[in-house]
């Protein structure tokens, strides 16, 4: 069941709800697995490269491009990933091949990620509550965009903020702000979502005052101290069961 740490925080309907994606959503570890796998099969038998030298170079690759671009939407980028990583094995940028291997991972990410169960059903009962929503997430907004797609979520969802459009990564205050500047709530009982302690949570306490909730599964550990939620679950039923409470609360006064 869910474990609220801070009840007093949990004593009304929230005036808008924002969510974090990649993890939050959908199990991100299972579906990122698999299209690294079907990435470094396509450059193996490309190249006569052995697995684990495709896994140097592009480790490699990745902590360079995070260090150059560090808190903003591109040092998310696979294709500069992988354009870094041909280089590093010297083969030079192919952008060709750059851009068939980018569109090989989220083909395969696309296909085999999952949302948690009970999402949908978490979304149609705030819809039903008159709550606004907004998409608070890393990375670039066409790729962010297109899960949502691919996910059926575009239509539940209000608002959605990238870390491009903010211009930053959480857990600065930018996609946070940014997201309360579109859903322009009625009140300041604003609720965040998410799987990371220090990003989600520990970024949305301290920006904009936020109720936290985080999402618990395998490899995800709850935040201690200042990024501990105010509440923590592991099936998105047990929000729905909070917030159906919480609603019938507010029908009694």
């Amino acid at each position: 069941m869910i474990k609220i740490s801070n009840g007093g925080r949990f004593d009304r309907v929230p005036n808008a709800i924002l969510f974090d994606t990649d993890n939050t959503l959908y199990h991100y570890d299972p579906a990122h697995a698999l299209a690294m796998s079907a990435v470094r099969d396509k450059v193996a038998a490309t190249f006569s490269i052995e697995p684990a030298d495709f896994d140097r170079a592009f480790a490699t690759a990745r902590r360079e491009v995070k260090a150059r671009l560090k808190d903003t939407a591109a040092s998310h980028s696979r294709l500069l990933y992988l354009q870094r990583m041909l280089e590093i094995i010297g083969l030079g940028s192919q952008v060709l091949l750059a851009l068939d291997l980018e569109q090989t991972y989220w083909r395969t990410f696309l296909g085999k990620a999952v949302l948690f169960d009970g999402v949908k059903e978490l979304l149609d009962d705030i819809r039903l509550l008159g709550i606004p929503t907004a998409i608070v997430t890393d990375l670039t907004a066409q790729i962010q965009f297109r899960k949502m797609v691919y996910f059926g979520l575009d239509r539940y969802f209000d608002y959605i903020v990238t870390s491009e459009e903010a211009g930053y990564d959480k857990p600065h205050g930018a996609q946070f702000e940014l997201a309360l500047e579109k859903v322009r709530p009625s009140g300041d009982c604003i609720w965040m979502i998410g799987d990371n302690p220090v990003n989600d949570i520990g970024g949305a306490r301290r920006r904009i005052d936020a109720v936290t909730l985080q999402k618990l599964h395998q490899g995800v550990q709850p935040g201690q101290g200042e990024n501990a939620a105010d509440a923590v679950f592991d099936e998105f039923g047990q929000v729905r069961r909070l917030l159906g409470r919480l609603g019938q609360q507010g029908a009694a006064h």
